[in-house]
């Protein structure tokens, strides 16, 4: 979402990145939500990721403006869907609209998606979730999605709110620095494992990641929950710098590609990208699969 954003020339140098967009260019955020579906994605998710209510209160919305804006990230998605669909010849199959929930990192704007370090209580990290969750679990979308997890603490106090919620289903994806472990350094395999008991969670993987280190995570995913769908959305191979808020590095859009069918033959049933992975990396792998 950002990625196509920026390329479009909105500036989102703001502490609630995408989400600022969806109330003041809810225009923008369908056609991004469109130029993905066109590619021949099978899932799009809400523009609510950095839009929690800590966060958005911070910059001086109301509660009861921070619930609208958390509905209005589903109206879009579902209008570009509507769009989409009525364009659409031949199969009519409807695309998935994923609530999209971001870590407590994503609210401190400091990287903290990628360390897990919150010197945070669980009873808190339940708090700074629970209104978002339930404004979002109330609407129409088809799944809720916990992603860009970094720290074991705050995926058992998501896992806990998943299963207060026994009307909704969730994947829960999570950061890694290396092929073994998430973020905080917890193996992967614990966290899985974790998981594995929670009927409402169907899938569980990675994203936010280096593509590099997809493969023997799936691997140690697929050990940990070997009842659960395995997905994977990697960023583009770009490495983000938090300190200048900027990417370094190069992306091969027919490498990651290529890198996907890889992903699939370890046993990912759901592939795709996070940053910096545009509608024509998507084109590519959905043409290659």
């Amino acid at each position: 979402m950002a990625t196509e954003l920026e390329r479009m020339g909105h500036n989102l140098d703001h502490p609630l990145w995408s989400a600022r967009i969806v109330s003041e260019k809810p225009e923008a955020i369908k056609q991004v939500h469109l130029s993905y579906l066109k590619a021949g994605a099978d899932m799009i998710t809400t523009a609510s990721y950095q839009a929690s209510f800590p966060g958005c209160m911070k910059e001086g919305l109301s509660e009861k403006a921070v619930a609208a804006l958390l509905r209005k990230t589903v109206e879009i998605a579902s209008l570009a869907r509507d769009e989409f669909l009525e364009s659409k010849t031949g199969d009519k199959s409807d695309p998935l609209i994923a609530a999209s929930i971001g870590p407590y990192g994503a609210y401190l704007a400091n990287g903290a998606e990628y360390t897990g370090e919150y010197n945070i209580s669980k009873e808190e990290l339940y708090d700074f979730h629970i209104k978002r969750w339930k404004i979002l679990a109330e609407t129409e979308v088809d799944l809720m999605v916990c992603k860009t997890i970094p720290s074991f603490k705050e995926a058992e106090v998501l896992s806990g709110i998943v299963e207060e919620t026994s009307n909704r289903k969730a994947w829960m994806s999570f950061t890694s620095k290396d092929g073994e472990n998430i973020s905080d350094g917890t193996p992967i395999k614990k966290c899985a494992q974790m998981i594995a008991s929670n009927n409402q969670v169907v899938a569980v993987g990675i994203n936010c990641t280096p593509p590099q280190y997809i493969s023997s995570l799936i691997e140690k995913v697929r050990e940990g929950a070997p009842n659960k769908a395995i997905i994977a959305y990697p960023n583009s191979g770009e490495v983000y710098d938090a300190a200048s808020s900027s990417w370094r590095g190069n992306a091969n859009k027919e490498a990651f590609a290529d890198l996907a069918k890889e992903w699939v033959s370890k046993g990912a049933t759901i592939v795709g990208g996070c940053c910096r992975v545009g509608p024509d990396h998507i084109r590519l792998i959905v043409k290659d699969l």
